[in-house]
């Protein structure tokens, strides 16, 4: 079973001195680094691009996680490449051949994640397993921080686990404490949190508190 991996949401942190966050959030113990990039057009907001990410890079050795809310996924795939981004994760609902995306993602030498929003069928993405290396269960709308976790998507999780026992499975959207076990309990994996690490009293031990929730259920789920 894949092990915990906990992604501190940057859109929850300063941008005004974003470089810093990202080694505070490392130093804290965290796993990935998950970047928020949006367009205007998928969401209506607009955040970092590309050289926002190469400029990071200069100063970084983090496993950057972009979450790509974006309206043509395909023409970004080579800048952010270029950039130093580890993995990227378009929308399911942006393109029309996801398949062909994932291998363009690949040849560039990232690692390819597949996001489906709150509304949208798991079934979706449900044959694309086998070639992506992640797939992101959005847990709220995209595009805002600070919103309620949609617990109602949880079966999406336990879908996919159930099918791809070691495939990385990203929850994003509300996770906190108070409903960290239910994520980890479907299957989720790959934690992202923003509020709930950057707000904490003890960012380190939030951190390692959700790695250690996760893991045990991972291995709960392995002896089933």
């Amino acid at each position: 079973m894949p092990i915990a991996k906990i992604s501190p949401s940057l859109l929850s942190g300063d941008f005004g001195i974003l470089a810093a966050e990202c080694k505070r959030m490392v130093s804290h113990g965290a796993d990935w680094l998950h970047m928020d990039v949006m367009d205007g057009h998928f969401v209506p907001n607009i955040t970092i691009g590309a050289p926002v990410i190469s400029c990071l890079t200069k100063h970084l050795n983090a496993f950057l996680d972009c979450h790509m809310m974006v309206s043509h996924p395909e023409k970004w795939v080579d800048d952010f490449a270029k950039a130093g981004a580890s993995l990227y994760c378009f929308h399911i609902e942006a393109t029309q051949d996801a398949s062909a995306l994932i291998d363009q993602i690949h040849a560039a030498g990232m690692k390819a994640g597949v996001a489906v929003k709150p509304k949208t069928p798991i079934s979706t993405v449900m044959d694309l397993g086998h070639k992506m290396d992640m797939c992101l269960v959005m847990t709220v709308e995209p595009g805002f921080g600070g919103q309620r976790f949609m617990a109602e998507c949880m079966p999406k999780v336990k879908e996919l686990r159930a099918k791809y026992p070691d495939l990385d499975i990203e929850v994003d959207g509300g996770i906190a404490p108070e409903n960290i076990d239910a994520a980890a309990k479907a299957g989720a994996n790959v934690i992202v949190a923003g509020t709930s690490i950057f707000k904490a009293d003890d960012i380190s031990g939030t951190i390692e508190s959700f790695r250690t929730i996760v893991n045990t259920e991972q291995d709960l789920l392995a002896k089933k």
